[in-house]
């Protein structure tokens, strides 16, 4: 069978209130826990990872990049099986199994994306983590299942794409011509990542007109 890139989503919920407890215990760190896979489910994709097959990859994940400190991940899927360190957001620094679910701790870095990361994460915005890999998949009565020959490159925060209306929060609102306009989820991610960017280079983009 041909090996494919597959990517495969998960939520992982983080309040702003988590994400202020960490920073106040760590020393302004930023580390998170969460469920990074499930095994033995249909996930959001259709696709299910048989638990042989993804304790097989943890351990190996574990063993290659963990332990070694470099279990890093991007902020958003590239079409790519490396991982590019130019976008790297984030460091996986444990996995543990609880039931079928895969856990794991992460710590978000200062890097461009990492701050992106943080700032998103204390906005309140739902984001996920997604499973990046190689392998082959083939119908069975489980569903489609993926094959022996995967192999797990690193998991990345990603937004989901599938389901942004259900995650659409009209918490923020912005006048115009004295009219409330609710901001959804993605004015508020490109508001908080324009203000990262302008801390970070000072380079301020001008605000939306409506």
């Amino acid at each position: 069978m041909t090996k494919q890139l597959l990517v495969d989503y998960n939520i992982f919920k983080i309040s702003p209130q988590m994400i202020n407890e960490s920073e106040a215990k760590n020393g302004g760190r930023v580390i998170v826990k969460g469920i990074l896979q499930r095994a033995g489910a249909e996930n959001q994709n259709g696709r299910v990872y048989p638990r042989p097959v993804l304790e097989r990859e943890a351990k190996k994940y574990d063993q290659q990049f963990i332990t070694q400190n470099r279990a890093l991940g991007e902020l958003d899927h590239p079409d790519s099986s490396v991982v590019n360190l130019a976008n790297v957001s984030h460091n996986i620094r444990k996995i543990w199994w609880k039931n079928n679910d895969l856990m794991g701790e992460v710590e978000v870095l200062s890097t461009p994306s990492g701050n992106i990361l943080k700032e998103l994460l204390k906005a309140g915005i739902l984001l996920g983590i997604s499973s990046r890999g190689l392998g082959s998949v083939k119908e069975s009565a489980a569903g489609v299942e993926v094959q022996d020959d995967f192999e797990l490159v690193c998991w990345d925060f990603v937004s989901n794409p599938s389901t942004h209306g259900a995650f659409m929060t009209p918490a923020i609102n912005e006048s115009v011509n004295n009219k409330l306009i609710p901001l959804n989820k993605y004015d508020r991610v490109n508001t908080i990542i324009n203000e990262v960017l302008c801390d970070l280079t000072c380079v301020c983009a001008l605000p939306n007109k409506r």
